[in-house]
């Protein structure tokens, strides 16, 4: 193994721009002429809304460092400053990219099949006469003009308001500025009447007939501009004396937080440009020139019309077919939801199975089963008609033990939980805030119940927050179960809500921050010794981010030890793949689709005995050292076996995998001349026929679509031989023969003839024989190179 040092910077991305990469992908679908257009504008409007929750937190974060006078760098060697023009400089043509594609493509498109979008000079003159009574009407009322001047002060912006820069003069040359805010509640999209899918934005609307707004001025100019402010403002938690008062404050604050971006008309003038620059604190660096709409995200509204020619086939989540039909539980059932789990544990995969036939089917019953004591839930976010907390209030006038975790500082739910946080305390639940200098992003839940054979644990352990409305668009996974083990550990986790200390032993679960970082290297470490051991060691892991550098350290010496690592990442990464004698056994995955890939799945092959994990938890440092995270093993063979058909069918995605370059640049898999392969697409057909199918599994696992080369239960000899099986084909060409280690021109792979083969797989070009007898699969000539020197010289 040769010597590095693993610390160096040039082997760790930068997490912002990993982020930023992430957001460029998600554009790259919103101009990907495979996808409908209305499902492309979806995606604009994606990133829209994506970009601005980037600015606010994570630019806004630079720009925090950078006038605290921080200097220190990250694991890739760059400080706050250097970080934040490499982010600006890299968002910069992303913007102009969804610009230039909305007016000279989308745009267009939508026109051709009858959906416009026009401005107001655009229509016929009837048209602008009935939206000007309108604006007359219903708008006008509404806005109030803010000018600047000697006797008026420079507004305050509001934070993701556009708004509209008016020059003016009054008889005269000087020119006078006035704000006028496009007012949230009205719609932005305006419908032309007696057109059908004909509308005009308001804020145009709005220009056309400021004569009304101003009267008798000459109006010289109007843009639009856009304001971005910082959203991380934060307090010390240990010093406030009422976490709920403290998050108030902080919410209060963030009003009037740091400019870190200024989105402007690309034609704005000079003269209003300056004042705004000069008024909000904001250099040229921060001012991004926009040619047509500054925002898209109102374009979601356009999505849920009525044409499903020009969008997928809508998907409605499916119940369970152990659970039957979405209805909860009632007393004259004969087998109630509890009785179904303590049969086995049930593998919930959202959207594809109905969060209300599962997760809220197992809260509702609680709430209502006469035999159930006490429910305990963990709350990050929720919808803001939440039935699930209205469950829980349920629970409590039901006479149960009701105890509920809401963590107020969810960034951007805190005004919704504090809500939810009075509402549960005024019907007498006793409500955990938070904990000090962590957050808690668990998705669990507890419920006590008496039965015949003394009281039983039910547990819920998920990936995804207990939110109806997410479930819908959310890909993820939670596992119902009566473990005992994992019940006694949960029960361990919610007293730490509610009491002074977290404990740091369990039987089953990963609990960060006091035993999952520990677990996971320990795992990590334990493949790479299988492999050098020359036993069967694969590591497959599928997270929304992989930040945390000491993980990324481990993985590089597990991918050194000859350890085969997919990781399936939906966007950050600081991992460089395919760097040789480092990390060319390690590939970077990221799907990016219809559904947001949100479930987190943890698979280490053990030497031939697997261990299979889903939870809350990615591997960033935030996750592993400042947050409460559960993981649960899952240890059924079925749900094993469904977790394998996720894994191995994600990995052959030809239709939304890309695959991360060692420069941190993505290249998308393409099918070719071969059979279209949508990882969502295949799930959704395998959710539909298990429910056709019955009483069973969540899924009907299509064998012929996965090779079975994960392990979901202890590999036998004859399962080994079976995999064996390979073609005679040796694919050796003269520029790939390696020399001896003695010295000698003769090849490894001659020396060794008889101990390697080109397997018959989609996924692996080499297998290697082991001196034990084994197989061990690679995708590249090195790793198989390097086997066989490990193995036999």
């Amino acid at each position: 193994m040769t010597d590095r040092d693993l610390t160096d910077p040039e082997y760790y991305l930068n997490r912002e721009l990993s982020e930023l990469a992430f957001q460029e992908r998600v554009l790259q679908e919103g101009m990907d002429d495979r996808n409908l257009p209305l499902e492309r504008l979806r995606f604009l409007a994606f990133f829209t809304k994506n970009t601005d929750e980037f600015f606010m937190k994570r630019v806004g974060g630079l720009k925090q460092q950078i006038d605290a006078g921080v200097t220190k760098t990250t694991p890739d060697g760059r400080t706050p400053k250097e970080q934040w023009v490499e982010v600006l400089d890299t968002a910069r043509p992303l913007f102009a990219q969804q610009s230039e594609y909305w007016l000279s493509v989308l745009k267009p498109t939508l026109a051709d099949e009858g959906i416009e979008i026009c401005t107001p000079d655009e229509l016929p003159e009837g048209d602008q006469e009935q939206l000007r009574t309108h604006f007359e009407e219903s708008i006008l009322p509404t806005l109030t003009p803010l000018a600047f001047d000697p006797a008026h002060p420079f507004p305050f912006i509001s934070n993701l308001s556009l708004s509209l820069a008016v020059l003016s003069s009054n008889r005269g040359d000087e020119l006078t500025f006035t704000r006028i805010k496009i007012p949230p509640n009205q719609p932005r999209l305006i419908s032309v009447s007696g057109e059908a899918d004909r509308y005009v934005l308001i804020e145009d609307l709005i220009e056309h007939n400021l004569d009304l707004l101003l009267p008798d001025l000459d109006i010289r100019d109007v843009s639009k501009f856009k304001v971005t402010r910082n959203a991380e403002v934060r307090r010390n938690e240990e010093v406030a004396e009422d976490l709920v008062d403290m998050v108030e404050e902080v919410i209060e604050q963030r009003r009037f937080a740091t400019v870190v971006r200024l989105e402007v008309d690309a034609d704005m003038p000079d003269g209003s440009l300056a004042i705004l620059k000069d008024h909000l604190g904001v250099d040229d660096r921060e001012v991004f020139h926009r040619e047509g709409p500054i925002d898209f995200e109102d374009f979601f509204e356009l999505i849920d019309l009525d044409r499903p020619d020009l969008k997928p086939p809508a998907w409605s989540p499916k119940p369970h077919p152990r659970l039957g039909s979405l209805a909860s539980d009632t007393s004259d059932e004969t087998k109630s939801i509890f009785d179904e789990i303590k049969h086995g544990d049930i593998l919930a995969h959202h959207p594809y199975h109905s969060f209300e036939g599962t997760v809220q089917r197992f809260l509702n019953s609680a709430a209502t089963d006469p035999d159930v004591l006490a429910v305990k839930a963990a709350i990050y976010r929720t919808a803001s008609d939440s039935k699930v907390i209205q469950s829980l209030i349920n629970a409590a006038d039901n006479g149960k033990q009701v105890a509920v975790m809401v963590e107020l500082k969810a960034r951007f739910d805190e005004k919704n939980n504090l809500e939810w946080v009075r509402q549960l305390e005024e019907e007498g639940i006793h409500v955990a805030y938070g904990t000090v200098g962590l957050k808690t992003h668990t998705k669990t839940a507890l419920v006590v119940r008496r039965e015949d054979d003394g009281v039983q644990l039910y547990s819920h352990i998920g990936t995804g927050n207990y939110h109806s409305g997410t479930a819908k668009g959310y890909s993820d996974l939670g596992l119902l179960t009566a473990d005992r083990d994992i019940g006694f550990d949960l029960t361990k986790v919610f007293n730490f809500f509610t009491g002074p200390t977290l404990d740091d032993r369990f039987r089953k679960l990963l609990i960060a921050p006091v035993t999952m970082r520990e677990r996971f290297t320990e795992m990590v470490r334990r493949e790479a010794e299988h492999a050098r051991a020359g036993q069967r060691a694969r590591i497959v892991v599928k997270i929304n981010g992989l930040e945390d550098p000491s993980m990324v350290e481990e993985l590089y010496r597990a991918s050194m030890a000859g350890v085969e690592i997919d990781l399936i990442v939906r966007d950050i990464c600081r991992l460089r793949p395919g760097i040789e004698g480092l990390s060319e056994n390690i590939t970077v995955h990221s799907i990016v689709g219809r559904f947001l890939e949100h479930a987190r799945i943890f698979y280490f092959e053990n030497g031939g005995s697997p261990e299979w994990y889903i939870g809350s938890a990615d591997w960033m440092t935030r996750n592993l050292d400042y947050r409460v995270e559960a993981v649960t093993p899952v240890e059924d063979t079925q749900l094993r076996e469904q977790l394998r058909f996720i894994l191995e069918a994600s990995l052959t995605d030809n239709r939304r995998r890309w695959v991360m370059q060692s420069d941190g640049t993505y290249e998308a898999v393409s099918s070719d001349d071969d059979p279209v392969r949508d990882i969502q697409e295949i799930l959704m057909a395998a959710t539909e026929a298990a429910l056709n199918h019955g009483y069973g599994p969540g899924i009907i696992v299509d064998t012929d679509l996965i090779e079975e080369a994960l392990l979901v239960e202890e590999a036998t000899e004859s399962e080994t031989d079976a995999r064996s099986e390979g073609s005679d084909e040796t694919g050796l060409d003269a520029d790939e023969e390696q020399t001896h280690s003695d010295g000698g021109d003769v090849s490894v792979f001659d020396a060794y003839s008889d101990r390697w083969y080109r397997p018959d797989s989609e996924t692996y070009d080499w297998a290697v024989r082991t001196a034990e007898g084994d197989r061990r699969y690679f995708k590249t000539r090195e790793g198989a190179r390097d086997r066989l020197q490990t193995e036999y010289e």
